[in-house]
């Protein structure tokens, strides 16, 4: 196994667990509990890893999150529409 490979499997698995943990907060009604921002930031830790590791760059990753709120503009209520 690829250090890449263990490094994707542990960060797959961390996504699940912050699915699992957002899950958790809609159904107890809770937007802010500690196991969501652990999760949030094991995430969080992993991607920065996965950087290190030259997996993707920022540039590339920053050019998409344009692409994605212009996205969530226009399909969800979450960003004002004229921003």
């Amino acid at each position: 196994m690829y250090p890449q490979d263990e490094l994707l499997t542990i960060l797959m698995e961390e996504c699940g667990e912050l699915i699992q943990a957002c899950s958790k907060n809609i159904r107890r009604g809770e937007f802010s509990s500690k196991e969501l921002s652990d999760e949030i930031g094991d995430v969080i830790t992993l991607i920065n890893i996965c950087h290190e590791y030259d997996i993707f760059s920022w540039v590339s990753v920053h050019e998409r999150e344009k692409v994605k709120r212009e996205k969530l503009k226009k399909w969800s209520n979450l960003l004002a529409k004229d921003d």
